[in-house]
């Protein structure tokens, strides 16, 4: 091998790195003259441009932005925002639970209720199954001057699996209603129950009281009142065959809700007998204090039974009647 040749090209080789070092040294302290750094200034908007002090090549250096400020600052603004729009909308919310006695807007901890909501919703379904197996205080029948009869039915279960036995007097019963009671009257009254007792022990003597102030001051004849254990609606046909009445009106609880176990209903049919169809039965219902008042209903109902025998008709007969 020719080591002139040799030489030559080592020489030239080291050399050309030579220069090569050189440029990359002048490229290198370029980059650094034009290296500028960027950052907000006071006023919003302005970019600033500014030669670095000294600092080593390819180091990322921070600055202090006042748009991280800004950043804080919102997040404070939008929280206060939060907090005002979360009072809003429950006040919202509290406005419609007054305007309704649903459970609405309750609110929940994870898929469950809230224990207040759980203990009160507990709370309003031990209420109404007291109601249905309750029964009237004695007292209240006294000072109204009821006596009482029973229905075929002999026990709450059997009252709650057979509503026809509801419907129909016991054979005692029957003789008990023919001795003690007036015959043909305008208006007979019957109290009942049904399916909730609570209903009785809460509005009863305040209807009843104003029902018969109210026919009186109509100068409508009333029968014998009486109270029937464990009654059904469609009683009210048994007692016109047995009475022959104009009218029967049977005031008797309501299916007792989770909203309410104390209403009352006062069902009202023209003439009732065995087979008289649903339709010709009038009734007034929500009587309670959270519905209609029970003075006011017993005064409405006195009304109501003077237009019945106006038109002699009552339910969908007496709407056409009246035309």
């Amino acid at each position: 091998m020719n080591e002139q040749l040799i030489k030559q090209i080592t020489k030239m080789v080291v050399e050309k790195l030579q220069t090569s070092s050189v440029n990359t040294v002048s490229h290198d302290q370029n980059q650094e003259q034009q290296q500028v750094k960027l950052h907000q200034n006071n006023d919003v908007g302005k970019m600033v441009v500014e030669n670095p002090s000294s600092s080593v090549a390819g180091e990322v250096t921070f600055y202090p932005s006042t748009k991280l400020v800004k950043k804080h600052e919102y997040a404070k603004t939008s929280s206060a925002k939060e907090v005002d729009s979360d009072e809003k909308k429950e006040a919202y919310l509290s406005e419609l639970r007054k305007k309704t006695p649903s459970r609405i807007a309750v609110g929940r901890a994870g898929s469950r209720p809230r224990t207040n909501t759980w203990l009160q919703f507990r709370f309003d379904h031990a209420a109404a199954v007291d109601a249905v197996y309750g029964e009237v205080p004695p007292e209240i029948l006294e000072r109204l001057n009821f006596f009482q009869v029973n229905t075929k039915v002999l026990d709450k279960e059997e009252y709650i699996r057979r509503p026809d036995l509801g419907r129909r007097l016991s054979d005692e019963s029957k003789k008990t209603v023919l001795d003690k009671c007036k015959r043909s009257p305008k208006v007979q009254i019957v109290a009942s129950n049904g399916l909730s007792a609570k209903a009785l022990e809460a509005n009863l003597e305040d209807v009843y009281l104003s029902l018969e102030q109210s026919l009186k001051n109509l100068n409508i004849d009333m029968g014998t009142t009486f109270y029937v254990d464990k009654g059904r609606v469609a009683l009210m046909d048994e007692i016109g065959e047995l009475l022959q009445p104009d009218i029967v009106i049977i005031l008797i609880g309501e299916r007792p809700g989770l909203v309410s176990a104390e209403s009352l209903s006062a069902y009202i049919c023209y003439k009732p007998r065995i087979g008289t169809i649903e339709a010709d039965r009038m009734v007034v219902s929500n009587i309670h204090k959270g519905g209609i008042p029970a003075v006011e209903a017993g005064a409405y109902l006195g009304t109501l039974i003077q237009k019945i025998l106006k038109y002699e008709a009552s339910g969908v007969s007496l709407v056409k009647k009246e035309g």
